[in-house]
């Protein structure tokens, strides 16, 4: 890339954390000494990738722990994952990294995909691939999982409570949206709660997908409750978060704060079967985060749900999309949020606080025996 058009990016991304970030004080960053300092190192000359890694160090000194920058390839990724559909030669897992653990946990698997056939469930742990340890020395994921469409890897397979295994599977074409697992589950005391486990608000199937589920599980007869399992989504897109509480609340929600603005959030209840009316339980947990936090937040503010898990970390800042002209992407905090009863709460500062504190290690248990589902269950019962 010239050097003249990685100075314009540059000026570009810089301007619009100037005029539009969250925090006029850029939480203590000298945002001008910031401009000499990667001006002068472009003008001393930056291949292409150090020119994108030096943009992304940029907005990390933010410190906002939810800025980021994204280089052009990076940015097409995401619009593939938002758009609803995945495409690349795997076996068909969406997964947590536990660097604690060493290893990698599956939170589901995609329908019909190499790893489904394999019998892979839900809270079964990666801990290596063809003996490769899946996490390298500084608990990173390594890029083992996706590869030749055709080709087959070995895993090294823990299940909870069970020694490793060996299993072989093939990498297949994964063409896809990201599923929504849901089931229903029956109380000791006979009552009929449904189980939805929301892995993202990033797709934007996965409200039509929430709504889909909702009748799926009304389908034998009105539910007696509902768990929202929320314990791993990290946020996304808003059309996507306020479709989905439309499903349960309706009306004015709290307020966006931006630097000089504070504007409403509302949102247009639909009632499906009965889902502005079933009682909910909702779990959260320290990788719950973004708008997962504020969807969270806001049923527990407005009494609609019951909160049980663990606290979040706190990280509440909305982001707005910027497309620089070399085709790379900035998403940059410009807006918090505000709960409509609570407004003295700060989310970004406490995080979400749940109702009741249940601590659960989603790679250490089944789901039979996960204590959020156990005590969500038990709190039904009462």
């Amino acid at each position: 890339m010239p050097q003249l058009v990685q100075l314009q990016v540059f000026e570009e991304l810089w301007g619009i954390v100037k005029n539009n970030y969250l925090y006029p004080d850029f939480n203590g960053l000298d945002w001008n000494s910031v401009y000499d300092e990667y001006r002068q190192r472009i003008q001393a000359g930056m291949s292409g990738d150090d020119f994108y890694i030096a943009l992304g160090e940029m907005i990390h000194r933010l410190g906002d722990e939810h800025s980021n920058f994204f280089n052009p390839l990076e940015a097409i990724k995401i619009d593939e994952e938002t758009g609803g559909r995945y495409d690349y030669a795997g076996i068909g897992v969406y997964t947590i990294a536990i660097p604690e653990h060493n290893l990698v946990s599956i939170l589901l698997t995609f329908p019909g995909s190499p790893a489904e056939l394999a019998g892979l469930k839900p809270h079964d742990n990666i801990l290596a691939v063809d003996g490769i340890p899946i996490l390298d020395e500084k608990g990173f994921r390594r890029d083992l999982l996706r590869g030749p469409e055709g080709t087959s890897i070995e895993l090294t397979i823990q299940s909870p409570g069970e020694a490793p295994r060996q299993v072989r599977i093939p990498r297949q074409r994964i063409n896809s949206s990201m599923p929504v697992p849901h089931q229903v589950f029956t109380t000791p005391n006979g009552k009929k709660i449904g189980y939805i486990f929301i892995p993202t608000f990033q797709d934007n199937t996965i409200d039509n997908q929430i709504q889909d589920a909702i009748l799926n599980l009304n389908a034998n007869g009105q539910l007696d409750g509902l768990i929202l399992d929320n314990r791993f989504n990290g946020g996304g897109i808003s059309t996507v978060l306020e479709n989905t509480l439309s499903f349960f609340t309706n009306g004015q929600l709290g307020y966006f704060i931006r630097r000089n603005q504070r504007a409403p959030m509302t949102v247009d209840g639909q009632d499906v079967a009965g889902s502005q009316q079933v009682p909910l339980v909702v779990l959260i947990s320290d990788y719950t985060a973004s708008f997962g936090e504020i969807f969270s937040g806001i049923l527990q503010d407005t009494g609609r749900a019951y909160l049980l898990g663990e606290q979040t970390e706190g990280n509440v800042e909305v982001l707005h999309v910027y497309n620089l002209q070399d085709g790379s992407r900035a998403w940059i905090a410009e807006e918090t949020f505000e709960p409509l009863n609570h407004p003295e709460q700060n989310w970004e500062q406490s995080g979400i606080i749940p109702d009741l504190v249940v601590n659960s290690n989603w790679d250490e248990v089944i789901q039979s025996t996960d204590p959020a589902i156990v005590a969500a269950l038990a709190f039904f019962d009462r």
